[in-house]
């Protein structure tokens, strides 16, 4: 069908359920950042695929919200829809709650289908729709009426993730587990996160692209756990347990299996992922609300896996050498697209051991795509890459050993004033991050001005938030930490030793180039007394064709040629000796 046609059977739909207004969200019944196709409703009805934006369709309109992201993107793949695009620019923009309570009528109806938003976003839409005597229906899938071609669920087979990649054992985590149970007067922790359900049981899948996990649901118990999934994922996993005391059931049982247990078992939900559906089966009376505490757990990475990503990311740096030499090889060719390249970089991760697949899709921007910030090239109509202007690429992988997520921008010929300024300004802010010592109690919102502060004085800024947290072996944005402007659970979390957090400040000129720089630091103990500190840990050079050196202070001098120094001790033993020749003058000093 096409995007109009979807619309028009929609809008139908709309008048049969005697609904006013209906919200398509990007998520899944987990709060997925990244979601199975079976539920990429929002990216099938609108043909906009960016990972973050909501679609609201009314009888007179249809809209979509996203964020400066995806800007650019949004305006190619909605043209030609009637879908009318919002933009989110920060905290302060309208969003498609605002438009709703400003466009509709009182005593109108907003539709949603509850298992497609979590607890809270249903608390507050319910709160702000009600000023205005708005209506709202938690429980009706109107998408299913419409989308009669749906994908059906993945069955990937679940796979152990050894202990020696993991540094923790499910019964090492289920003790503690237990404990907070003791702690709260709690009988069961319910999981619906699909990144803390593969942390906790040591569980990966390939059920979502790009995230190793199993589309599943969990109940932790003090002396047995119940696993709601599809069984033909696990049968290769039944010792492993039955040695755990985990007990398999049906994906779909979950809703009643629920609503029995509470009856009589006091389990602890965290309102900010449990969605909608399932949290009403629960008797409210055995309820006890909570963050998760196994979202704060593996947020801090044990020594274990700190190991295990240093070599991750040693393979990883790697693995760029060769593609890049292979691009500066091959480019005057002028037969390598943007597409192209992003399937080069994949494949020479793919030679390193333990890889698993991409963390996300690259992105490679050439130019005036480099400014649409999640632009992902497609095998048709990519840009042909040349020896003259810029790149941007931000690419990841998945190993065994880790996760990473790195970006570097890459000047083709002689550049401009403008990006040079734009380029230094990034990298100054990017260095000032990784250098700050801060006090314990420190949060990422505090942090993030540092990191923006040089393109201020230059009047520029970028709309993105500064860095995320990066999962092991899993979600490659993990929360809650972060570095963003604004008040957010990222802006509002104290950093804490053992987390790993990515730092990649950028600026964008519509049209024309991109800037980003991005590696992965470890936040630890400072040599200062309740004091921590950033270690970078990302090992790839940063051109310097696009530095500005008289901007630079001596302390931005030190710090790229330290790290350079770094780079080429530790990749040039593990390069073959054309490669090694050909990154050598990258990591010389500057």
């Amino acid at each position: 069908m096409l995007i109009l046609e979807k619309l028009s059977a929609f809008r139908s739909k709309l008048k049969d359920n005697n609904i006013d207004a209906y919200i398509i969200p990007s998520s899944d019944p987990h709060q997925s950042e990244y979601a199975a196709d079976h539920w990429n409703a929002r990216a099938w009805i609108s043909n906009f695929d960016g990972s973050a934006g909501t679609v609201v369709i009314s009888q007179d309109h249809a809209g979509l919200w996203t964020d400066s992201r995806y800007f650019l993107q949004a305006e190619e793949q909605l043209s030609g829809t009637t879908i009318q695009l919002h933009k989110v620019k920060n905290y302060l923009s309208p969003t498609h709650i605002d438009w709703l309570c400003e466009n509709m009528k009182a005593g109108q109806t907003v539709g949603i289908d509850g298992w497609m938003f979590s607890k809270n976003q249903e608390i507050s839409l319910r709160k702000k729709l009600s000023t205005k005597n708005i209506k709202l229906i938690t429980h009706i899938d109107l998408v299913s009426q419409v989308w009669k071609e749906r994908p059906t669920l993945p069955k990937h087979k679940a796979f152990e993730h050894k202990v020696a990649y993991a540094g923790k054992s499910y019964a090492e985590k289920q003790r503690e587990i237990v404990n907070h149970l003791e702690e709260n007067n709690a009988d069961y922790l319910l999981l619906t996160a699909l990144d803390e359900i593969a942390w906790m049981i040591n569980i990966r899948s390939s059920d979502v692209v790009y995230n190793p996990v199993c589309i599943s649901y969990l109940l932790v118990g003090k002396e047995q756990s119940e696993l709601f999934i599809d069984a033909e994922k696990v049968t290769d996993l039944a010792q492993y347990f039955e040695n755990n005391n985990i007990n398999i059931h049906p994906y779909e049982s979950i809703s009643a299996f629920l609503e029995e247990k509470s009856t009589s078992q006091n389990i602890i939900v965290d309102k900010s992922c449990c969605n909608v559906s399932l949290y009403d089966t629960i008797d409210s009376d055995s309820v006890i609300h909570q963050d998760s505490i196994v979202k704060n757990l593996k947020a801090i990475k044990n020594e274990v896996e700190i190991t295990n990503l240093r070599k991750a990311l040693i393979k990883d740096g790697v693995a760029l050498a060769n593609a890049f030499h292979w691009l500066d090889q091959h480019i005057d060719n002028n037969d390598i697209s943007e597409y192209d390249f992003a399937q080069k970089i994949a494949s020479c991760r793919a030679e390193q051991a333990l890889y698993f697949g991409e963390s996300f899709g690259a992105i490679v921007g050439y130019n005036g795509n480099g400014a649409i910030i999640h632009y992902s090239p497609s095998k048709d109509g990519s840009a042909i890459l040349k020896r003259e202007g810029i790149l941007l690429c931000d690419s990841g992988g998945q190993y065994q050993d880790g996760t990473t997520d790195i970006t570097r921008t890459f000047a083709f010929s002689t550049p401009t004033e403008e990006q040079k300024v734009a380029y230094t300004s990034v990298l100054m802010g990017h260095i000032d991050l990784d250098q700050t010592k801060f006090p314990y109690g420190t949060t990422g919102g505090q942090l993030d001005t540092l990191a923006r502060h040089h393109l201020w004085n230059n009047g520029l800024n970028y709309l993105h938030g500064t860095g995320h947290g990066v999962g092991f072996f899993l979600n490659v944005h993990e929360p809650p930490q972060g570095f963003a402007a604004g008040p957010s659970t990222r802006s509002n979390t104290i950093l804490k030793t053992g987390m790993i957090t990515s730092n990649e400040p950028g600026y964008y000129k519509d049209h024309e180039f991109g800037i980003r720089i991005e590696n992965l630091f470890l936040t630890r103990d400072s040599k200062f007394d309740d004091f921590l500190e950033h270690e970078t840990l990302t090992l790839y050079p940063i051109d310097k064709k696009l530095i500005n050196k008289s901007l630079l202070s001596q302390k931005h001098i030190d710090w790229l040629n330290e790290y350079h120094q770094l780079v080429w001790e530790t990749l040039s033993p593990l390069l073959n000796p054309e490669v090694k020749e050909w990154i050598k003058p990258q990591c010389a000093p500057f």
